[in-house]
C-alpha cells in the first residue's frame, strides 16, 4: 500500500551521516512506490526558541507554515537524527517546541489533564546515530533521546513510534559497517 512519508533531517548539516541514511530512506521508499518529501531542518529560516511559551502566540515563519502543512500531508514521519548530548540535536528540538503547538499538534481539554492527540492515525521510523555503542546507550544511560522522541513527543501529539532503528558508534565505523547500516534502512523503507 503507498504512503506519504515525510522524512525530517534532525541534523544540521547536509553532508552528515544522518543525511545520507535519510537519503536512503527516501530512495528506497520511492523504489517502493511511496510518495515521499524529505524536509531538511539545516535549510530552513526560523527562530527555533519558543520565546514565551504557550502565554502568547509567536507567529509561524513560512517555512515553519509549511514543515506544517507537510506533517498534516503525511501519513509516516521518518526522524532522522543524531544524539547530542543525551538528547536531540538543539535545532531538531528548536522545530519541535515551534511547530507541535496546541491546536495543530494537540489541543486541551476542559477537566482532564491528558489533552485531545490531533495528529493521530500517522506512524513514525526513527534513525538515530550514536557515538556510543547503542547497547551502552540503552542499558547504562536510559535511551533519553528515544524516550522523549517516542513517548513525549510523538505519541503526546498520537504519533505511533512503530519502528526505530540506532547506529553507533558512528565516530570511526568502517565503510562496511555503514554500508550495513544503509542496508537495514533500505530494508526499513521498502514495506
Amino acid at each position: 500500500m503507498t504512503q506519504r512519508i515525510l522524512i525530517i533531517l534532525g541534523h544540521p548539516a547536509s553532508d552528515s551521516f544522518c543525511a545520507t541514511l535519510g537519503q536512503h530512506y527516501a530512495d528506497a521508499a520511492r523504489e517502493a512506490g511511496h510518495d515521499v518529501r524529505l524536509l531538511k531542518l539545516g535549510d530552513l529560516a526560523f527562530d527555533p526558541i519558543l520565546r514565551l511559551g504557550y502565554r502568547q502566540e509567536q507567529p509561524l515563519e513560512p517555512d515553519l507554515l509549511e514543515a506544517q502543512e507537510h506533517i498534516t500531508w503525511a501519513q509516516r514521519l521518518v526522524l532522522v537524527y543524531p544524539v547530542w548530548w543525551g538528547g536531540v540535536p538543539a535545532l531538531l528540538k528548536g522545530f519541535l517546541d515551534r511547530i507541535l503547538l496546541p491546536g495543530f499538534a494537540f489541543r486541551y481539554r476542559s477537566g482532564s489533564p491528558f489533552p485531545e492527540k490531533l495528529l493521530a492515525g500517522r506512524t513514525a521510523h526513527l534513525l538515530v546515530t550514536l557515538d556510543t555503542p547503542p547497547w551502552f546507550f540503552r542499558w547504562i544511560y536510559g535511551a533519553p533521546a528515544l524516550h522523549q522522541m517516542r513517548r513525549t513527543t510523538l505519541a503526546f501529539c498520537g504519533i505511533r513510534p512503530e519502528k526505530t532503528l540506532t547506529f553507533g558508534p558512528v565516530l570511526h565505523s568502517t565503510p562496511r559497517r555503514r554500508q550495513s547500516w544503509l542496508q537495514q534502512v533500505r530494508a526499513l523503507a521498502l514495506h
